[in-house]
């Protein structure tokens, strides 16, 4: 499972024209998933997500969580992250997961997030999502259980 993560003051996904998730002060997470990817992938995410200390303290070092913070995650679906762009001009996916597992696991990243007492709001797997967002920082990092 691969995550480009950042740590936003807003973001939204829309699809046809509509909002379909929005959050605050949080982290907007685009996610993708390999074939070889189990639970254990998502429960490493989740952890990640929840306890990695990116945000600011009184001093203005990166000491704070998710959880310590009252943040919010955006989670959005994005296979093109498993995307090999060594050879040739065409990216390959075949590093991406299968549609069905993809969701299972996407899905379950939900259910890890929400049982930590995390608002997650989300995007639609497979749709075609525009995102916006106001990074904070600008903080990004990738995540990688691999």
């Amino acid at each position: 499972m691969r995550a480009v993560i950042q740590r936003v003051l807003q973001a939204e996904v829309t699809v046809n024209g509509q909002i379909v998730g929005r959050i605050e002060k949080g982290i907007l997470a685009y996610i993708s998933v390999a074939k070889p990817d189990t639970v254990k992938d998502a429960e490493f995410m989740a952890d990640k997500l929840v306890n990695l200390r990116i945000f600011p303290d009184e001093a203005g070092k990166m000491n704070r969580s998710l959880l310590d913070v009252g943040g919010a995650v955006l989670l959005v679906s994005n296979f093109t992250l498993h995307g090999d762009c060594r050879k040739g001009r065409r990216p390959s996916f075949d590093a991406a997961a299968e549609p069905k597992l993809a969701n299972e696991l996407y899905e379950k990243l939900i259910q890890l997030l929400v049982g930590q007492g995390i608002t997650v709001e989300k995007g639609i797997f497979g749709a075609d999502m525009q995102v916006a967002s106001v990074n904070d920082g600008p903080v990004t990092f990738i995540l990688d259980t691999a």
